[in-house]
């Protein structure tokens, strides 16, 4: 039996929509995809605007029992993958395929740590904004930073949004 070609994917220092559209070509053709690192992706735009955006999502609810739906995803890699989700036809069986090709993950778990991560060039943010353009990150732990905070306080912490320094 062939082994399938694991790609596994950094995902700090790419632009969320452009990354996702990419990797969901990418899985509709047969290839396993990991995205590691899902707290360093960008989204263009100011960070108040997005905070905007991801707060008008968070209002989304069900009337008669918000428990019943509108499950607000959180977590960066979550975020990612419902990104991807709605880049592939996830309710036929293809889709469903192709979705379960993907696995994303905030940080680099064990497996993966020993791995060549890879970067998608038209996906940088660095390529694909402007210098001069706001950005704002997908979770909390930044490049750069030393590792992941001990707690979140403030509005931003419940958006999945945050903010660059």
């Amino acid at each position: 039996m062939v082994e399938v070609q694991v790609l596994v994917l950094d995902g700090r220092g790419h632009l969320l929509g452009h990354l996702a559209a990419i990797v969901a070509k990418q899985v509709l053709l047969g290839r396993k995809v990991v995205v590691v690192c899902c707290e360093g992706i960008n989204i263009s735009g100011n960070f108040y605007r997005n905070k905007l955006k991801c707060l008008a999502f968070l209002r989304k609810r069900m009337n008669t029992n918000p428990s019943r739906g509108a499950y607000h995803l959180r977590a960066p890699s979550r975020i990612f993958w419902r990104t991807m989700r709605g880049m592939l036809p996830h309710k036929t069986k293809p889709g469903q395929a192709a979705l379960d090709r993907l696995r994303v993950f905030d940080g680099i778990p064990p497996p993966y740590d020993k791995k060549k991560r890879m970067v998608v060039p038209a996906a940088l943010k660095v390529v694909r904004l402007k210098p001069a353009r706001k950005f704002a990150y997908l979770g909390l732990e930044l490049p750069g930073s030393s590792g992941p905070p001990t707690s979140v306080s403030g509005v931003a912490g419940t958006t999945g949004v945050y903010h660059h320094t």
